[in-house]
């Protein structure tokens, strides 16, 4: 969590994108609860960043109203993740296509002018720059009110899932959850896809196209790294493993998440007090966005 104590952060749980797939509505609470959680203990302090839930601030899909007015539409058919996901569903909802013009808003209603994202979403982010620079240049009276937000990459730019087609998605079932046990994380880890090479034990394998090995780069430590794929070049591990120690390497960074979970948990005034704040902050941020945005735009 080091974005929280370089810049003024905010982390926002997004629900109202949750609901462009099929859900329970106690399914969406709970999980909504899960997240707050999971990210206070991952390490999210409330004295240094802002942690809320997007539906609690109604200015998000005010502004993305406003930014679908602005958007083109040949601009959100060629997103790359609405082109992939279309092509999974029979009838396609409307907030499938205008899902980026969404997270534009989350983005540009703080005026924010670096984004933390993974090489996935950098399309995405693309978009809210072209919905920046539009607005601007409609509304804005010659000025850049809104900034054009940039990425910040981390080095682990893209996590693929355990299926090794995709990234990491609940929607598709091929995720690693930081609060679940040893057990279920073994019972994910041994079936995943690994090098298609190596079909027997003696087989060597290429580590750059093993899903399994760049799960260790996320997690485990560059010598162990090495270790991994010396070993997989030479068929010196097969690869059960490989999955054993990334599994002992996974577990080893979630165990300290899973005990202030725990704290977190038989205490829930903590989670409802981060909520409650960091909502109360981005309301009045939003307000003045929108103040700002209505002004401009001779709605206010």
């Amino acid at each position: 969590m080091q974005l929280q104590e370089r810049y003024e952060s905010i982390f926002c749980i997004v629900d109202y994108h949750a609901i462009t797939a099929a859900y329970e509505p106690e399914t969406l609470r709970r999980r909504r609860r899960e997240m707050a959680v999971s990210l206070l203990a991952a390490g999210i302090d409330p004295a240094k960043a802002t942690l809320f839930i997007q539906s609690q601030v109604p200015e998000h899909t005010e502004l993305a109203w406003i930014f679908n007015t602005v958007t083109p539409l040949g601009e959100l058919e060629r997103q790359t993740q609405f082109k992939d996901k279309s092509q999974r569903q029979e009838s396609i909802a409307v907030g499938l296509l205008t899902y980026p013009v969404l997270q534009a808003a989350d983005i540009l209603l703080y005026r924010a002018d670096l984004v933390p994202v993974g090489e996935d979403q950098v399309q995405h982010l693309e978009l809210s720059r072209v919905i920046a620079r539009r607005w601007n240049g409609l509304y804005g009276g010659g000025t850049d009110y809104f900034p054009e937000p940039q990425p910040a990459l981390t080095p682990s730019r893209r996590i693929m899932g355990l299926d090794g087609q995709a990234k990491m998605s609940k929607s598709l079932g091929n995720t690693i959850g930081l609060l679940e046990t040893p057990e279920e994380i073994w019972a994910k880890l041994r079936p995943a896809v690994t090098d298609p090479a190596r079909q027997k034990r003696t087989d060597p394998g290429t580590p750059e196209i093993c899903n399994i090995y760049h799960l260790h780069k996320a997690f485990s430590p560059p010598t162990l790294v090495e270790t991994v794929a010396v070993n997989c070049r030479t068929a010196g591990w097969g690869c059960i493993d490989c999955k054993k120690a990334l599994a002992g390497s996974i577990e080893q960074e979630l165990v300290p998440i899973r005990r202030r979970a725990e704290e977190i948990g038989n205490r829930p005034q903590i989670v409802d007090e981060a909520l409650a704040a960091g909502a109360e902050r981005c309301r009045g941020m939003a307000r003045q966005t929108m103040g700002d945005v209505k002004e401009r735009m001779g709605l206010a």
